[in-house]
């Protein structure tokens, strides 16, 4: 009995996502112990300086070749860019259409901000490969997606959001210097010195994968610890969150049905058809966060993520269910569509009828 409850605990150890226990783990410090008066401003500095580490690791690491090989495979490659950057934010844009009474409008700016963040690059590799899709297809489409979300998400957000009533971007000079500054420079800085660095992040892949997951844990405290001093849980009732995870998942369902649907009226092949799923589908968190904390002042941050934190573990659970499911699919319709021979009967040999 001991035995059994203890493989069953390791079973479902393996099965957590333990980043993602980390990130709500890191509200809830945020939520007990916020930083607050000279530890606020600290918190604050370190974590203008984990997004630019952060983004200057995203430039190391992003090949531009791996980025510019999916110009040769348009077919694939624009319909996800165009789910992306195009259908993404005007299915967003419906939903901002709500009564304001609903949502409330730093939700609904965080929901518009969630549409025109780039595909996430770790996850969609890793859902196309364990669905047996175009892993190769899958690098190139999120890392061209990624590169361009440097330049687009800013924009697009900015133009977007000024949109809703209230949850503008305080947008001018100083807010561009941030984004050049925190995002593209750190950004350009890393592609510049990649082909020196390339292959030592390649050999201390672990410490670099420990840098990435903590700076974002640093942003989501300081963004959380923030959103404390100004009642972010006396601002958003239960019913608000409960109707946000519904409009996450319903986002969550619009985005892989026309992800599908477009691969299909587009012919794709299945494995191309699987890429064209995972990356059109699915945002970055690791990208979003960061994004936020320079767009945002920090008093909303913390409200504005909260509908791509849903999303992101909605896409996770989601999505590593379907890429699971897809290969039990396709040999199921493998076998089916491959005629069955019976053997040869045994026994005394017998010549066929005479017509």
């Amino acid at each position: 009995m001991f035995r059994t409850l203890t493989r069953a605990a390791r079973g479902l150890a393996r099965r957590v996502d333990w980043y993602i226990v980390a990130l709500f783990g890191a509200i809830g410090v945020a939520t007990l112990a916020p930083a607050e008066r000279q530890a606020a401003e600290i918190v604050s500095s370190l974590t203008q300086v984990a997004i630019g580490l952060l983004f200057f690791l995203y430039g190391a690491r992003l090949s531009p070749s791996a980025a510019l090989e999916g110009v040769r495979h348009w077919r694939l490659h624009l319909p996800v860019l165009a789910l992306t950057f195009v259908a993404f934010p005007l299915v967003a844009l419906a939903i901002a259409l709500l009564p304001d009474r609903m949502l409330g409008a730093e939700l609904t700016a965080g929901v518009l901000f969630l549409a025109v963040l780039p595909s996430t690059v770790q996850s969609s590799i890793a859902f196309t490969s364990l669905a047996r899709g175009n892993v190769a297809a899958a690098l190139c489409s999120a890392s061209f997606s990624t590169v361009l979300g440097v330049v687009l998400t800013p924009a697009l957000a900015v133009l977007l959001i000024q949109r809703t009533e209230g949850g503008g971007i305080p947008f001018g000079f100083g807010q561009l210097g941030d984004i050049v500054v925190q995002l593209l420079l750190p950004f350009l800085a890393g592609q510049v010195v990649r082909r020196w660095i390339s292959d030592w992040l390649g050999r201390y892949r672990g410490l670099i994968s420990v840098c990435d997951r903590g700076s974002i844990l640093l942003v989501v405290y300081s963004a959380f610890s923030r959103g404390m001093t100004t009642g972010i849980w006396q601002r958003v009732s239960s019913a608000r969150l409960v109707l946000l995870g519904g409009l996450c998942v319903l986002l969550l369902c619009v985005a892989l049905l026309l992800a599908d649907r477009c691969a299909r009226m587009l012919h794709l092949s299945r494995e191309d058809r699987v890429t064209a799923v995972f990356c059109g589908a699915t945002k970055s968190l690791a990208s979003g966060l960061p994004m936020a904390s320079v767009l945002f002042p920090a008093s909303r941050v913390a409200m504005t993520v909260l509908p791509l934190m849903l999303y992101h573990t909605l896409q996770l659970v989601v999505c590593a269910w379907l890429a699971r499911r897809w290969p039990t699919a396709l040999r199921s319709t493998t076998t089916q569509s491959t005629p069955h021979t019976p053997a040869p009967a045994v026994g005394p040999r017998s010549d066929p009828p005479v017509h």
